[in-house]
């Protein structure tokens, strides 16, 4: 079996009024349906609707990703969120607490 953390590499940041999680992966199309599973899994759980950009069908040579962000008064909440997904996908680390750009 891979090791999870290096198929799906989890990258978390925090700031004061904005906080996202990066989902860093191969561009396997299982992995990234089961990514996106899981993000609509936890959003229709919480009833928290972050911001999820997916990049992972981009032609553009970056990384396949998603994103997922909150901002404001809402992403106080938001490390719960996080963790239900992270749960989800079986990650039980992150890489470390900066967003790759």
């Amino acid at each position: 079996m891979n090791n999870r953390c290096e198929e799906i590499v989890a990258n978390v940041k925090m700031e004061e009024c904005y906080s996202g999680l990066s989902l860093v992966f191969d561009g396997a199309e299982t992995l990234r349906t089961e990514i996106s599973d899981a993000i609509n899994k936890v959003t229709a759980k919480t009833k928290m609707t972050p911001a999820v950009f997916d990049n992972s069908q981009n032609p553009q040579g970056s990384k396949p990703a998603f994103y997922i962000e909150f901002s404001d008064e809402v992403q106080r909440d938001s490390g719960d969120f996080f963790e239900l997904v992270l749960k989800e996908l079986r990650i039980d680390k992150c890489c470390n607490d900066v967003i790759p750009n």
